[in-house]
């Protein structure tokens, strides 16, 4: 397609002309078919909903088709119209815009929903089965038709996928607001997001598919291999390496995907099952993963041959994990790590198949006979936490990664729980690794993009952010000597590691010394023409500071407060007015609908003076909001890190906690 035409396709908005009805892909990937929920009053106030988008005239012909769209899908797409252009990360100057920040807003939609990114691209849906973009066609018409529009005297405020409109603003002000799932709290359970959904009123925008963020598996590669990587220290001998060393995990989705990719750069041994073929071909396509196998026989004769051989290599087994489980047990394969990443926080619509039904069975029954789905995915929880519990007894170390495994096997009754009853058994792994070694010192996953789309642009960014790097190691204190070598190790090698997919991305774990000094590093290659385009810069919600979610990101807060989200919409009330291009706020990223709040922002740096003034100030506060409140639930790292930043800082002051003694608290309350 010409450029000009794909500019008037954009700038176009919804048709003039009614386009004609599209057949589903042949090589679509298409979302499972979800429950069907709406009472026929329902139905017909979704369907309303839908042609709302629409003129008159071509209301009852949609009507039709949109019901059978319900029937088919248990959601409305509006399938006829998807453009017909393709759908990647273009160079920023092929977007028709009146402004450089709308058109990289319009970049990162477009890779958000690029067919190599998108885990159903058909569906606007990035990445966790559930995780979208928008809930229509329609609404990613309308939104990019604004944001081409758009100048820097307005802002476009979204409303769960639904663009409501431009409104005037001021320079200063965030070009787009984003929300997601912002439910009344009572209406928060999986139920009701399966209901507001099928209407058309809400979605579930994860975190970086509906903020636009989404970079492709790379994210989740950074974080997993950094995971991996310090739980392998936590478990072996000085003088032991993880080569030959096996992790056990589940999971090759859009997120869980970058596992094997994470578990190499880690050096070891890594076993990921995954019952749907299709996403096992693709992470094998694309090189995440070295090796499918397809029975079980096989992949033990093969494990048994790598940890013989020391060997470091990612083995895709295409079936499910609870046979893994139990039959590495039986063949006494030793597992050093084991976890698990399906989408268990989407355990009933496609995030976890139960063991012994096949892959069409199991999603014919999810649609059709939903209470027997749920029945035997908790049946699958049991068997595979008693697999685990015998594989634990023998030494392995299992960690909950974030993905609600514990949670949803403590409400399928499996012996899970401590022996206080309370807590879990296992730990998350942000309370042994992530939240002592990284959050609570500010460090967390600070990512951005080359706007040209030029891989030279992204080597220079590297060769920057590596410069930065090891001039703050040089003089760090010990206590993040480790933090920081890891992420040096990182950036020296990610491009051999070939971790872009889509746009030219990078991920590295940073604390708000190293994500400012490397911002305004760029942003002065960018206004010396070093760098070529703007770049946006961004972070996952797996971060120091905007996300409340006390069964991940918070869950290492033990002073009672995990379970409050102020910290989040803080988060993104801060950042919007501390020079965020734009901010959103969600509900249910990460670990489920209802489970977790999380607040994140994209910032474009133009290498002007504006955005080295924005950046200092909005970086700053982005992470050290988080370090505060973890040093008020008394974590020891992040009193270290705040006294340190505010030494730096003297216009920060920030509330610190009196430690009490144990011994006062000891016998208290024992006369009552």
């Amino acid at each position: 397609m010409e450029l000009q035409e794909f500019k008037s396709q954009v700038l176009q908005g919804i048709p003039e002309q009614l386009p004609t009805p599209r057949p589903y892909p042949k090589n679509g990937n298409p979302a499972p078919k979800r429950k069907d929920i709406l009472s026929k009053e329902e139905k017909k106030l979704a369907v309303q909903n839908a042609l709302r988008y629409f003129p008159k005239d071509w209301h009852k012909e949609l009507a039709k088709e949109f019901v059978s769209e319900l029937n088919s899908y248990g959601r409305i797409y509006m399938h006829r119209f998807k453009p017909n252009y393709e759908l990647y990360a273009r160079p920023i100057s092929e977007y028709p815009a009146k402004t450089k920040q709308a058109a990289a807003i319009m970049l990162m939609i477009q890779n958000n929903l690029d067919p190599v990114v998108a885990q159903h691209p058909e569906e606007l849906i990035t990445y966790g089965g559930n995780g979208a973009v928008f809930q229509n066609w329609a609404q990613y018409l309308l939104t990019m038709k604004y944001l081409a529009e758009m100048t820097e005297q307005q802002t476009l405020h979204m409303y769960s996928g639904h663009p409501m409109g431009l409104f005037p603003s001021s320079k200063e002000a965030p070009r787009v607001i984003v929300t997601n799932g912002m439910m009344i709290p009572n209406y928060s359970k999986p139920d009701d997001w399966e209901k507001f959904n099928a209407l058309g009123v809400t979605q579930y925008g994860q975190m970086t598919a509906g903020s636009y963020m989404y970079i492709g598996p790379q994210g989740i590669v950074h974080g997993t291999a950094i995971t991996v990587m310090n739980a392998f220290r936590k478990v072996l001998k000085k003088d032991e390496y993880p080569n030959g060393k096996v992790f056990l995990t589940a999971g090759l989705g859009g997120m869980s995907g970058a596992q094997p990719k994470a578990g190499n750069i880690a050096g070891c041994i890594t076993v990921c099952a995954e019952v749907n073929p299709e996403a096992a071909k693709k992470r094998h396509q694309q090189g995440w993963v070295d090796e499918l196998l397809t029975d079980i026989s096989g992949l033990v004769k093969r494990t048994k041959e790598a940890i013989a051989k020391q060997e470091v290599v990612s083995l895709a087994y295409i079936g499910n994990i609870v046979e893994v489980w139990e039959q590495f047990y039986e063949e006494d394969i030793f597992v050093h790590l084991g976890s698990d990443q399906t989408s268990l926080h989407n355990p009933w619509a496609g995030g976890y198949y139960p063991v012994g039904l096949p892959f069409e069975k199991a999603n014919e029954m999810m649609a059709e006979n939903p209470s027997e789905f749920k029945n035997q995915v908790q049946e699958s929880l049991r068997r595979q936490i008693d697999a685990i519990n015998k594989h634990t007894a023998k030494g392995s170390y299992f960690f909950d990664y974030g993905n609600a495994f514990l949670l949803e096997v403590s409400r399928a009754g499996g012996d899970v729980m401590a022996k206080n009853n309370i807590d879990f058994r296992y730990p998350s792994y942000v309370q042994d690794i992530l939240g002592p070694m990284c959050f609570d010192y500010g460090f967390g996953p600070f990512r951005w993009v080359c706007t040209s789309g030029n891989p030279k642009d992204l080597q220079w960014t590297d060769a920057i952010a590596l410069e930065v790097m090891k001039k703050i190691k040089a003089n760090a204190p010990e206590e993040i000597q480790q933090q920081m070598q890891d992420n040096i190790t990182w950036i020296s090698e990610a491009e051999q590691n070939k971790l872009v997919v889509g746009s030219q991305a990078r991920i590295l774990y940073a604390d708000a010394e190293g994500r400012a000094k490397i911002a305004e590093a760029f942003n002065n290659a960018i206004a010396q023409g070093e760098i070529t385009a703007p770049v946006v810069l961004g972070r996952d919600h797996h971060d120091v500071s905007g996300t409340d979610s006390p069964f991940r990101e918070t869950s290492n807060i033990y002073d009672g407060s995990k379970f409050t989200a102020d910290m989040a919409i803080h988060n993104v009330i801060g950042d919007s007015f501390r020079g965020a291009t734009w901010v959103s706020i969600h509900n249910g990223g990460g670990v489920g609908w209802g489970e977790v709040i999380n607040g994140g922002f994209g910032m474009v740096l133009d290498g002007s003076e504006e955005a080295s003034r924005k950046l200092k100030s909005m970086l700053l506060y982005d992470v050290n909001n988080g370090i505060s409140r973890r040093s008020w639930a008394r974590n020891k790292e992040a009193l270290f890190a705040i006294k340190r930043e505010m030494e730096r800082t003297p216009n920060l002051k920030v509330t610190l906690p009196n430690l009490v003694e144990t011994d006062i608290l000891d016998h208290l309350f024992d006369a009552t």
